[in-house]
This record gives C-alpha cells, structure tokens and sequence, in this order.
C-alpha cells in the first residue's frame, strides 16, 4: 500500500508449530518468493488512559523496522472468517518527536510487541504470506483478497479452521493468562 493511502485490510493468521525454517522451505516450495528479508518490527501501540481506541476497536501504532518509522491508524475490524478493517499508513522521519506529539493530545504508551517479519509474494498474485517470528510463537500472515486468502491457505496445506483474527495483542493477553509471570509488553528483551 502507498504511504498515506487508506485502504481495506484483509487477512488472518495462522499459528505455524514447526519453526520459522520449515515455514519458509513450504512458502517457497509452493511458489513464493521473498520480497522483503527478515526484518525486527518494534511496535508501539498508543492509547488514551480510558483505552478508547481499544474499546471501540482501533488502533494507533507506531513502527520502527530497521531506518523506517511508520504510523499506522486501523480502524474497527469486521472479523468472520477472515479480519477486514481500514488501514492508513504513513512514513515519519522522526519518531520520537511524533511520539512526543500524540503524548501531548493524550495518547499514551500502551502496549509493546516486537517480531521477526519475513514478507513473500508470487508473481502476479494480488497478496502476501509473511513469517511472524514472536516471542509467542511462529505465525504465518495471509494478507490479500479474501478467495486468496483461502487458496493460499489450501495451496500451503493448511486448514481454515486454523484462521486467527486476533490481534498480537490480544493472543499476547491470552498467553500472559496461561503464564503469569510473563512481561506486560510483547517482545524479546523482557
């Protein structure tokens, strides 16, 4: 998606047991190709104190991978099979003092979550499999159209009831409800 535009976002996850390697070896042996190296996203999600972004389902986050800082603004999502909402994006050359920014109109620091992204398209296909290396686990992102979505997921073999249409965050909160010693924040530091 061009920076700055809004857009429909269509995808699911899918928990992959078997190791980022193994996940790779079934993306490419089905046809796909890298279109962006493993990469460490560094999320930041703001809220006000009230959680009213979250309450109502949106979201504001801010992303640093590598020398990029990016905004992202997601609006309510519509989860059935597959979760669909609007995405606007958009580039900022310098974070700190965009965060400072949404910290002065009361937009706090609320929750952090980091991956290891690796991105993979096919030729002439209209979406993208990613590798979400967590520190929860593997996971497998099918972004695309939704009938892509389903013949990609049948192509690599894996099952529909398998879908997710969670958010990190809220798999993070059922994680930290299973272990509850595990950090408030998402990331591989903690």
């Amino acid at each position: 998606m061009p920076a700055g535009d809004a857009y429909i976002e269509t995808e699911v996850k899918i928990r992959f047991p078997h190791g980022p390697d193994a996940a790779r070896a079934l993306i490419e042996r089905t046809g796909f190709r890298l279109k962006q190296d493993r990469t460490l996203e560094s999320d930041q999600v703001f809220d006000r104190p009230d959680e009213e972004l979250r309450r109502s389902d949106q979201l504001l986050r801010l992303r640093t991978a590598g020398d990029r800082a990016t905004v992202t603004y997601k609006g309510p999502g519509r989860s059935q099979r597959h979760k669909s909402r609007e995405e606007i994006e958009f580039d900022v050359t310098d974070p700190i003092h965009f965060s400072a920014v949404l910290e002065r109109l009361g937009y706090q620091p609320r929750f952090r979550y980091e991956k290891f992204r690796t991105k993979f398209a096919a030729p002439d296909e209209p979406g993208e499999v990613t590798i979400d290396e967590t520190p929860i686990g593997v996971f497998l992102e099918l972004e695309g159209p939704p009938d892509w979505i389903d013949q990609t997921a049948a192509r690599l073999g894996l099952s529909e009831s398998a879908y997710l249409t969670r958010s990190y965050a809220s798999l993070y909160q059922e994680y930290r409800r299973a272990n509850p010693g595990a950090p408030v924040d998402m990331t591989f530091r903690s």
